[in-house]
């Protein structure tokens, strides 16, 4: 085990341009939001960002789609950020929409290992376009595909130097599945804890798919 803490820029700085990021929060609730302004302000692009929203405007990862640092998105909803929509229609951003339910199972599938998943969300719809369909006792299913990223960018209430993470009520949302399906996994905490400090069964997150600690304050 080791001591996984590092700069808020040495961790940005190991993300190249064109990488695919899971960004976890709900509207920014529970969002990285150092990460992502450091990836402003390193000016990382052509980024391929999943996450369940684009947030709004000047909030959370909304603010990356405003920088024009995104080439892609798939996300549940874009409905909050007009930027995320003009950019859609011009072209300048690809966007691809997945009901929250099957984008939440199809990252927990990338995370866990699985094929893909079965679900009849969609079905009948423009979202089983291009899509496989299973039938399974008469029930038509579509066949999602798993989603992983290069990297994983989470928000945890607490760390501890090793990297096991919990997270604050909500705000826990997509972070563990993200943290699951990142090949890369860099965790912004508040507070940062001696190893020991935190219970076992308080662990939401352990140390093992975490890679690297920063914090979520300045200091």
């Amino acid at each position: 085990m080791m001591n996984k803490l590092i700069s808020l820029e040495e961790a940005v700085a190991r993300i190249p341009d064109g990488a695919s990021l899971l960004i976890g929060g709900f509207m920014a609730v529970g969002g990285p939001n150092r990460l992502v302004d450091e990836l402003i302000r390193q000016g990382k692009r052509d980024l391929t960002i999943i996450a369940n929203d684009t947030a709004r405007p000047n909030n959370g990862l909304g603010k990356l789609v405003v920088e024009k640092l995104v080439r892609r998105v798939v996300t549940s909803h874009i409905g909050l950020n007009p930027e995320t929509q003009k950019q859609m229609i011009a072209g300048d951003i690809e966007v691809e929409l997945v009901p929250q339910g099957t984008l939440a199972e199809r990252i927990r599938a990338g995370g866990v290992g699985l094929g893909g998943v079965l679900t009849p969300t969609g079905v009948g719809t423009t979202v089983e376009e291009g899509k496989r369909t299973v039938e399974i006792d008469g029930v038509t299913y579509l066949l999602e595909m798993p989603i992983k990223a290069d990297f994983a960018l989470v928000a945890a209430k607490q760390a501890d130097l090793y990297g096991n993470l919990t997270y604050a009520l909500t705000a826990r949302n997509f972070n563990p599945l993200m943290a699951m399906a990142g090949a890369t996994v860099i965790a912004e905490a508040e507070d940062i804890l001696p190893v020991g400090c935190i219970p076992p069964d308080a662990v939401m997150t352990p140390s093992v798919l975490v890679d690297h600690i920063v914090t979520a304050t300045r200091r």
